[in-house]
C-alpha cells in the first residue's frame, strides 16, 4: 500500500464517519453534501472524487455500518458464552439490543430509516437493505438450528420481526424495555418449540 493508498483511505474513512453520524443522526435528505464536505474536513473536489454522488455516498454508509453492527452483535453473543445453550444465546441477542437502545445516540434502525426515506427512489437503498435483513436472517436461522426447530428459517424469521419491532419501537417511545418485550416473546417462541419436540 502506497503512502497514496493511505490517504485515500483515510479520506474515505473520514467521509464515511461524517456521513454516519449525519445521516443517521438527522436523515440523508437532510443533509447536503456541502455539510458533509465541511463535517469530514474535506473539499467539495475530494468528496465527490471519493464518492461521485450521493448515492454512492449513502450506500457506502450503509454497507459499513451493516458490516459493523452485524460483527458487534455477533461478538457479544459469542462472548455470553453457552454455545451449547442456543436458548441464553437468542436471550443475548435481545440483551445487546436493550444495550443499543439506551446509548444517547440511539435513533432506531439506519436501514429502516433510509428505507422510510428513499426505498421507493433508489434501487441501492432498497437493495442494501434487504441484504442486511436477509443476513441478519440467516445469521439468527443459525443460532436456532441448534434448537433442531422443525422449520428453522420460520422461528429466526419470527424473531427477525420481534427485533424489527423492538427496535422500531425504541425509536418511537425511547423507551429501552422494548428490548426486554421483545425477548420474553422470543422466549415464548422458544419455549413453545422445545415444548412441541417434547
Amino acid at each position: 500500500m502506497t503512502a497514496h493508498d493511505d490517504v485515500r483511505d483515510e479520506v474515505r474513512t473520514r467521509i464515511l464517519d461524517a456521513a454516519e453520524k449525519l445521516f443517521y443522526e438527522r436523515g440523508i435528505q437532510a443533509v447536503g453534501m456541502d455539510e458533509l464536505r465541511t463535517a469530514a474536513g474535506v473539499s467539495l473536489k475530494r468528496l465527490y472524487g471519493t464518492f461521485p454522488a450521493k448515492h454512492d455516498l449513502v450506500e457506502a454508509y450503509l454497507r459499513r455500518r451493516d458490516a459493523r453492527w452485524r460483527a458487534d452483535l455477533a461478538a457479544y453473543v459469542s462472548a455470553c458464552g453457552a454455545p451449547d445453550a442456543p436458548a441464553a444465546r437468542i436471550r443475548a441477542v435481545f440483551d445487546w439490543l436493550g444495550t443499543w437502545f439506551a446509548a444517547p445516540d440511539f435513533r432506531g434502525c439506519a436501514f429502516i430509516n433510509a428505507y422510510g426515506e428513499l426505498g421507493a427512489t433508489s434501487e441501492g437503498v432498497a437493495h442494501v437493505t434487504r441484504d442486511h435483513k436477509r443476513a441478519l436472517l440467516a445469521y439468527l436461522t443459525d443460532l436456532v438450528r441448534p434448537l433442531d426447530h422443525p422449520a428453522p428459517t420460520v422461528l429466526a424469521t419470527q424473531l427477525a420481526l420481534l427485533i424489527d419491532g423492538a427496535i422500531t419501537s425504541a425509536a418511537i417511545a425511547g423507551d429501552p424495555a422494548s428490548a426486554d418485550t421483545a425477548a420474553a416473546a422470543a422466549q415464548a417462541l422458544v419455549g413453545a418449540s422445545a415444548t412441541a419436540r417434547a
